[in-house]
């Protein structure tokens, strides 16, 4: 072990001494920000649970709560009829914690991405009036609304809820009284599914725009047509899109805390590492939550690496004449446009119902029957302005964030472009893990800065005082974790601004008599400089808006709470007025989103992806 740590130090060495001082440092600036708070931290998520006497990784697979096959719900698919009512009750069935994520997390990446696909598949073969306006529509369950999304789904479809109203108020003429409930893991699934579904779109989207026409063409020539054309053309060379999206869904689905809590379906890895670690005293999380984050990390990881792999492997040639070709795209025919109205209007209404829902709960006096009162009013957007939690939250997260994007631009800026000019080997290595972050969960990360920030030098002492959050309190993990786990949007976006811009423009200004600081200082960065203002956009908003570290470390000091703790305090804690006050903090993060949108689409003209895929 020490001789190949002593061996792997010895390549480094050689590889500093061959770069000049400017690529030595940044090289140096990335493995180190990347190593402390990334690698180390789940270094200790890794060896907590395999060193544990009482509860290792390996118990979990013993453990008859953690890996149960048998389902406990009695009837998890109940309709019956009741003194002339129809009573419909989905509960989805239950299994073991383990069992449970992966059937969650399997189903709504299996619906997301079929979903996905069909969406995707219109938008990028049919041009029809009212197109624009759907694909905005597509991407409104990407406008993140953390806690209160879920909870407007498990609103709408419980018992008296707004589904059951409108199915009495449509089947009622027809002599028919239906009482509705979806719940349990068959509401977790629905949720999600509603939530995630454009992830698929996107990434599938993006894959049939860059599918060269004359492949289809010359299927069709040989006799290919409608769906044999899309099962043996189209399908194939989207595959590393639908790949793509397909993993970035399962890691989501399995760390996604919302939904879990909106339909109290609390037997799931993310609710039960979230609660061990917010129940942790000084640091000391019981192996069986280090278990639990340690199966979750690897399985994230397993997704991520596999899903790199695949889309190397899967280079599907795109033959080209030469220039740029022009996509696929004709008018549907009557009965086909008749189809797409009929079924995606429906669709992307009922998925927006999460972001429609918050705004009726922000302008609402009340929403405890089927149907909101006293709408609209701006009621409790005076009272959100006036609570004093509320404003100290979101000028925390602001701090937070705004801190953490100083980090990330140094960080991004160091990373992409070593990994954009540096040619050495294994430098695919550092692109890995520099973008590893957005497929571990941060639930995981959220478990390793409590094991490794509570222990050894931190227990006490001036480091103790810093980064403790038992001592010093939680802010500096926030700036740090918003750091790693929001640098990759910057990252990439700086990547792609490096990959359009020649390196010969460099080597020009140094042939010249300029260091590789003034060519980076002066050449380099007024060129990229759109792609790396629109990458610390996103990289903001999603800091304001992260969920996992904020909510599990956010109960530790009072005063420095970021703003989706209080989110997530005041929908669950009792509060009167609760769900009212957290959609109108959802709707202050959503106008922050939409600004960025606009700001990084329209004004910058940089088409980055949202969702960083």
């Amino acid at each position: 072990m020490e001789q190949g740590a002593a061996g792997l130090a010895g390549r480094i060495s050689r590889a500093l001494r061959g770069m000049d001082s400017a690529m030595a440092t940044m090289l140096l600036v990335s493995l180190t920000v990347y190593t402390l708070f990334l690698v180390v931290p789940l270094a200790a998520v890794v060896f907590a649970p395999l060193a544990s006497s009482d509860y290792t990784f390996f118990d979990l697979f013993r453990d008859p709560t953690m890996v149960r096959l048998e389902n406990t719900v009695p009837r998890p698919f109940l309709v019956k009829e009741f003194h002339g009512v129809t009573i419909i009750n989905i509960q989805g069935p239950r299994y073991g914690v383990v069992v449970n994520s992966l059937v969650i997390a399997a189903s709504v990446t299996l619906l997301a991405t079929l979903i996905g696909i069909a969406v995707a598949f219109v938008f990028a073969r049919y041009d029809f009036p009212g197109k624009t306006i759907l694909r905005v529509l597509a991407v409104v369950p990407l406008l993140y609304t953390p806690f209160i999304n879920a909870f407007v789904v498990s609103k709408v479809f419980k018992f008296g809820g707004l589904m059951e109203y409108v199915l009495n108020h449509l089947l009622g003429p027809l002599g028919v009284q239906v009482r509705l409930n979806i719940g349990g893991m068959a509401g977790v699934i629905l949720a999600q599914t509603m939530m995630f579904w454009p992830i698929a779109y996107l990434n599938v989207y993006a894959s049939m725009m860059q599918i060269d026409p004359s492949l289809e063409e010359q299927a069709e020539n040989l006799g290919a047509r409608g769906f044999t054309l899309f099962r043996k053309v189209t399908l194939p060379l989207s595959l590393p899109g639908i790949a793509a999206g397909a993993a970035i869904i399962f890691i989501f689905s399995m760390e996604d805390l919302a939904a879990p809590l909106a339909f109290n379906f609390h037997d799931v890895m993310s609710y039960r590492i979230f609660d061990g670690i917010k129940s942790a005293p000084s640091g000391r999380i019981l192996p069986s939550t280090s278990a639990l984050a340690l199966l979750l990390l690897l399985l994230a990881l397993a997704a991520f690496i596999g899903i790199r792999r695949y889309v190397t492997l899967r280079q599907y040639a795109m033959l080209s004449r030469g220039g740029r070709w022009n996509p696929r795209v004709r008018r549907p025919e009557a009965w086909r446009l008749a189809v797409i109205y009929l079924v995606l209007i429906p669709w992307m209404l009922f998925s927006a119902t999460p972001q429609i829902g918050t705004f009726i709960y922000a302008l609402s006096e009340s929403w405890n029957k089927p149907i909101p009162e006293g709408f609209p009013t701006l009621q409790h957007f005076r009272e959100a302005v006036s609570d004093k939690v509320v404003v100290r939250a979101f000028l925390n997260s602001v701090t937070y964030a705004t801190t953490a994007i100083l980090v990330i631009v140094v960080v991004a800026l160091a990373s992409a472009y070593v990994v954009a000019r540096l040619n050495v080997k294994g430098i695919s290595a550092l692109d890995a893990l520099v973008t590893s972050p957005i497929a571990i969960p941060g639930l995981a990360i959220a478990t390793g800065y409590l094991l490794f920030f509570t222990s050894g030098p931190f227990r006490e002492g001036a480091l103790a005082r810093l980064l403790n959050p038992f001592v010093a309190g939680p802010a500096a993990l926030f700036v740090i974790a918003y750091t790693v786990r929001r640098s990759p949007f910057t990252t990439r976006a700086v990547y792609a601004g490096l990959q359009q811009t020649h390196v010969a423009l460099e080597e020009a200004a140094m042939n010249l008599g300029a260091s590789r600081w003034t060519a980076l200082r002066r050449i380099v960065m007024p060129l990229i400089g759109l792609n790396l203002l629109s990458g610390a956009l996103v990289s903001f908003v999603y800091s304001i808006a992260e969920v996992s570290v904020s909510v599990s470390l956010g109960g530790l000091r009072e005063g420095q709470e970021p703003l989706t703790y209080v989110m997530y305090d005041y929908l669950y804690s009792g509060v009167a007025a609760g769900p009212h006050l957290v959609a109108v903090m959802a709707v202050l993060i959503m106008a922050v989103q939409l600004t960025v949108i606009t700001l990084t689409n329209i004004i910058l003209r940089q088409r980055y992806a949202f969702i960083g895929v």
